[in-house]
């Protein structure tokens, strides 16, 4: 779809396994932002979407350490609203969109109907990928709330921006929503109510397009960085397709022709990846959708978004995300991506296991598991044995140094020829999931480790 030239970096991002990660939850404090790095490399992932909750607040040192290890990193904003007002100007409530029952969640939700709001939006996006090297930009959930929202009463934008807007194009009042027989009421008054559907949609694809194209947006401060649109997707029968434009203005055809990305992502909507027992082949329902974009657009790449582990009964294992990886590559998409990596059922379920192990001099030894370790567990001298030849040896060691899925050890004492190390009662970090109330899970006492002689 672009024309853009892309760095090496940005066309690496649009293809394989990718994940996100949201750096304010307590799995990813208190370590090196190179041991975080090393742990996603060590899954497998090609690349990363950074959950930006606030474009003001970044880990640089961490983004660096992912494009150190040669991974891309997408910077991935929200749309529609904010869970953070820290550094919002003092005018920011006047930008709030206004829903039919005020759900009060926590979450502000923002009017693309705004002009304050947009220009703000634009100004801090930019700033953002010229501040810090993010490989690509996507404006996540950039729709209107909400699947079933009139019947739900979570139902925006109906407040006075919107409504001014609607009468600058069409002349005429946006219809009624609440009360069934006034004569403005949207099912007595179609035509009126086909005319906002179209409106909504033309707002969230006009709002994503000022962000990327817009003077001074996004491409004109980076026209290196790759682009991704997002819009939903769902498995809810046959008119999934224009429910989703009627009730949340989402049509992907037309956002992705005005916006010109480099990729599309299919985000999984909530009654899907709340639904318990969800089959990892579930995106075959999303076919609809994705034989939409691909008659118009055919050489764009696609990519579908899932979530496991949000929610305790929706829990997803590895195997589960193995299995849903196998189905997307199988029906032709370019990539996917899970929210959020530690969330997954792996860091229940699974064992630590040592991934690497690698002698950085005669005396230092770091081990790589595939999660976060327990640092208390970990530092025990115990939990370390050498052998020479089948000879159990006595090591003392100097230090042992625990940064998050990595061991450092140091000893004047090891051998300078190869050796094995063994590994025992070695825990992970239950008190960092986002779940805490199933036990810490063991190392395999007896593991053994090859250790390379010294260099």
């Amino acid at each position: 779809m672009s024309t853009l030239s892309k760095g090496s970096f940005a066309k690496q991002a649009l293809f394989g396994p990718s994940i996100q990660i949201d750096p304010a939850f307590a799995y990813y404090q208190q370590r090196s932002p190179e041991s975080i790095a090393q742990e996603i490399e060590l899954a497998g992932y090609q690349s990363v979407h950074y959950f930006v909750v606030n474009e003001h607040v970044i880990q640089k040192e961490l983004l660096l350490a992912f494009r150190q290890k040669g991974i891309p990193v997408w910077a991935m904003v929200i749309g529609n609203g904010t869970f953070s007002t820290e550094h919002f100007p003092e005018e920011w409530p006047s930008w709030q969109m206004k829903l039919l029952k005020e759900p009060n969640d926590g979450f502000w939700r923002l009017s693309p109907f705004s002009e304050g709001y947009v220009q703000w939006k634009k100004s801090a996006l930019t700033k953002l990928v010229t501040d810090y090297p993010f490989d690509g930009i996507e404006i996540a959930e950039p729709y209107f709330p909400e699947w079933g929202g009139i019947q739900r009463g979570v139902y925006g934008d109906v407040g006075p921006l919107a409504q001014a807007a609607f009468r600058a194009r069409y002349g005429i009042d946006m219809p009624d929503f609440t009360n069934a027989g006034a004569p403005g009421y949207y099912l007595r008054n179609v035509q009126a109510y086909r005319e906002w559907i179209d409106f909504r949609v033309d707002a969230v694809n006009g709002f994503i397009d000022e962000m990327i194209n817009g003077a001074g947006g996004v491409r004109e401060a980076r026209p290196d960085i790759a682009v991704a649109t997002w819009s939903l997707a769902i498995d809810a029968g046959p008119d999934s397709l224009e429910r989703l434009r009627e009730d949340q203005g989402l049509h992907a055809p037309s956002m992705i022709e005005k916006v010109r990305p480099d990729i599309h992502f299919l985000q999984t909507h909530w009654p899907d990846w709340t639904r318990k027992g969800l089959p990892a082949d579930y995106v075959k329902g999303y076919q609809p959708f994705a034989d939409q974009i691909r008659e118009m657009f055919p050489k764009l790449p696609l990519a579908v978004q899932a979530d496991i582990g949000s929610a305790r009964h929706m829990v997803k294992s590895g195997e589960w995300l193995k299995a849903f990886s196998q189905t997307v590559f199988a029906l032709g998409y370019a990539s996917w991506t899970a929210y959020e990596y530690h969330t997954g059922g792996y860091m229940y379920e699974e064992n630590p296991v040592p991934m690497l192990a690698e002698r950085k001099s005669s005396h230092e030894i770091v081990i790589s598991f595939n999660k976060r370790i327990d640092e208390h567990s970990a530092k025990s001298a115990s939990c370390y044995k050498v052998w020479d030849g089948g000879e159990l040896l006595s090591t003392t060691w100097d230090t042992i140094a625990i940064d998050g899925n990595r061991v450092i050890l140091r000893s004047g004492m090891l051998p300078s020829s190869p050796f094995v190390l063994e590994l025992n009662a070695i825990r992970d970090t239950p008190e960092r999931r986002l779940f805490k109330e199933k036990p810490a899970n063991a190392i395999r006492n007896g593991t053994r480790l090859s250790i390379q002689g010294a260099l």
